[in-house]
């Protein structure tokens, strides 16, 4: 399985493997495990995280109702959707050092994607992890032409998610959020987004849900239960939203199936899904998952186990003393196998299982050793991004 970043309208591949053993963020993630399809993130690029410690969250979204696509007019409702969300649909620039002539360096932009803001008034834009990863400068692009300077408030990894802010909030227009809980397979719904940059910023596409609660072997995507939508999604679309009749953003567009011979197979974080790990970004400046605290490693493929006699699941490479593994009696070559009851064959599908729960929460952790299951419960300990 293969997945792209859109970066100056090249494809660039990531590595297999980011290294030797992956760190189980939340209990692990990371490393990109093989699978059917061929998946791509649509976007770009953290760091540089600047902490603003805001003592009350209070996001001031846009206040339009949801729009009435009845009314009689002959006005059709992408039409409107386009004039009500478009203003509020950014540019996101990562601009990175790089290697000029005569040994100097350059700060240069080396990949975009898209945002939309959430809070008019203090200047927050939801936008992926993937779109700032690694920058050192971020340019937002309004729809009024304004170029501004962009702050990061503070990124996941883990959730693929990031908030950037503007200073100068002055004439912003903000979505208005509404609820992906309920949506149905065949609802309508509008993408948004800067496909290949500003020279195609704010382009409109349509389509409905082809289907909910799709999980994808990507880290970030594969920590949520994904919208997958027809609705054309491509290089540069990442972080900007996916928006239902009504006018509200119903998801993040992050990734797409491209694959040869599919097509329209595009991928959406959920918006309520993905909002309390946001409001912890913009109120602490990072966001908390559950932990393990073991490491994975993600070369454990289900072919190698199959070859050994031995189940699927995550291979243990390391434990952290006195964390919650290590206290429960997980040891390094133990296969986690079911968290919960739920059979979890990688890295990304544990992390999966383990985002479902609170830290402090007790869980049970099903595991191989000595061509033995056990099970054992866990107390799930925190881990800042």
């Amino acid at each position: 399985m293969s997945y792209y970043d859109d970066l100056n309208d090249s494809n660039r591949r990531r590595p297999r493997f980011t290294s030797f053993f992956t760190i189980v963020a939340l209990s692990l993630v990371s490393g990109l495990l093989g699978g059917a399809l061929t998946f791509g993130i649509i976007s770009t690029l953290e760091k540089n995280k600047q902490s603003f410690s805001n003592q009350e969250l209070t996001i001031n979204q846009g206040t339009n109702p949801p729009i009435n696509i009845s009314n009689g007019t002959s006005t059709l409702p992408v039409v409107e959707i386009s004039k009500v969300v478009g203003p509020a649909v950014v540019g996101i620039a990562n601009f990175q050092s790089r290697g000029g002539l005569f040994g100097g360096s350059d700060i240069t932009e080396i990949g975009s994607g898209s945002g939309f803001i959430i809070d008019s008034k203090n200047g927050y834009i939801i936008t992926n992890n993937h779109v700032i990863q690694g920058a050192e400068r971020i340019m937002v692009s309004l729809a009024d032409g304004r170029n501004l300077e962009g702050k990061l408030v503070g990124g996941d990894r883990r959730t693929d998610l990031a908030v950037v802010k503007v200073t100068d909030t002055s004439n912003l227009t903000a979505v208005q959020i509404g609820d992906s809980s309920g949506l149905q397979v065949g609802e309508p719904v509008v993408a948004i987004g800067n496909p290949g940059g500003q020279k195609f910023a704010r382009s409109v596409t349509t389509g409905v849900v082809s289907a909910t609660n799709r999980i994808l072997s990507i880290e970030g995507e594969s920590s949520f239960n994904l919208i997958q939508t027809d609705a054309a999604i491509n290089p540069g679309n990442s972080g900007g939203p996916l928006v239902n009749y009504g006018g509200q953003v119903i998801g993040i567009n992050s990734a797409k199936n491209q694959e040869i011979g599919f097509e329209g197979m595009g991928f959406a974080i959920p918006i309520t899904d993905a909002m309390p790990t946001i409001e912890q970004l913009i109120s602490k400046g990072y966001a908390i998952h559950p932990a393990l605290l073991v490491n994975i490693d993600s070369r454990y493929t289900e072919e190698y186990a199959a070859q050994r006699g031995w189940p699927a699941g995550a291979y243990v490479a390391s434990v952290s003393a006195n964390g919650p593994a290590d206290k429960a009696g997980i040891k390094t070559g133990d296969i986690i196998t079911k968290v919960n009851g739920i059979e979890v064959d990688n890295s990304l599908e544990l992390t999966h299982e383990l985002f479902k729960y609170e830290p402090g929460k007790n869980i049970i952790i099903t595991y191989f050793r000595n061509g033995a299951s056990k099970e054992v419960q866990v107390t799930l300990t925190e881990l800042k991004s």
